[in-house]
């Protein structure tokens, strides 16, 4: 007998050979807080923990298959997208998204990597702008990414906070600027919100290299948490303490020559069992 179901996140989001960002931090976080993940390929960058040595594409049918196959089975609670690098592959997701508008969205706009590595092409922007962001319940930018949107420079907090309300005014409900690369002892993001309100969350900086990934993994643990029935607010407060966890206990470890990925798992919880109605 069928008794209950696992809370599940799609992850459409890019690939990363050496395990630490992209799809796979996304499925090591979705899995380590307790949900079930599924996942879509959107892009095959082939990098390492130095950087991002080229980028292949994935075919936008066999992209619009996957979406299909998923969500025709186990539909998810969340969604999380990641790397969308070319405006096809954005009016691609959308298409096929359209007839699910109730599920919500966190968009991580992947821009840049740690290493520096631009990872979309610059037309793709606006794309994203105008269609993926009304879509969208949640974007999570950081301060590189922030700039980029806002055509603004962002090197502290008083320019994050006027950034942020000229990303809102781009059409999504709530955007989350990420302060990682803030160059204070206390790191704040702030979520800004389509009412006017804003909430700030605030972390101890850690002295480490290993956050390769720490952007995916925030963006996709936000998902998890939402999934989990987790207003967005208190989705976000979760997910910021989960990722300063990771960092924390993997700060002294070494995997790779470059930035390093956290440790997803040093604290898994069992995968959560809802009853069915």
């Amino acid at each position: 007998m069928i008794a209950f179901k696992y809370p599940s996140v799609l992850t459409i989001a890019g690939f990363d050979s050496s395990g630490g960002a992209g799809i796979q931090a996304d499925i090591k976080t979705i899995s380590s807080l307790g949900c079930y993940a599924t996942s879509v390929l959107t892009a095959l960058p082939v990098q390492n923990t130095t950087g991002v040595k080229s980028i292949y594409p994935i075919s936008l049918q066999a992209v619009r298959e996957q979406i299909d196959v998923v969500m025709e089975d186990i539909m998810p609670d969340a969604i999380k997208i990641g790397m969308v690098h070319t405006s096809e592959l954005v009016y691609t997701i959308i298409e096929a998204l359209k007839q699910y508008p109730d599920i919500p969205l966190i968009f991580d706009p992947v821009m840049v990597a740690t290493s520096g590595d631009y990872l979309i092409e610059p037309e793709t922007i606006a794309v994203i702008q105008n269609e993926l962001f009304p879509r969208c319940e949640l974007i999570t930018p950081n301060m590189d990414e922030a700039a980029i949107l806002s055509n603004t420079q962002i090197t502290n907090l008083r320019e994050i906070e006027d950034a942020g309300p000229l990303i809102l005014s781009q059409g999504c409900k709530n955007v989350l600027i990420k302060g990682g690369h803030l160059n204070t002892p206390k790191l704040t993001s702030i979520l800004f919100s389509k009412d006017g309100s804003k909430q700030r969350y605030e972390t101890t900086k850690i002295e480490t290299v290993n956050i390769h990934g720490s952007g995916c993994t925030l963006s996709s643990a936000i998902a998890s948490f939402v999934a989990r029935g987790f207003n967005l607010p208190s989705a976000i407060e979760h997910a910021q303490h989960y990722v300063f966890a990771s960092i924390l206990s993997g700060k002294d470890g070494r995997t790779g020559k470059g930035n390093g990925p956290l440790n997803h798992f040093h604290q898994p919880l069992k995968m959560i069992k809802n009853e069915l109605e």
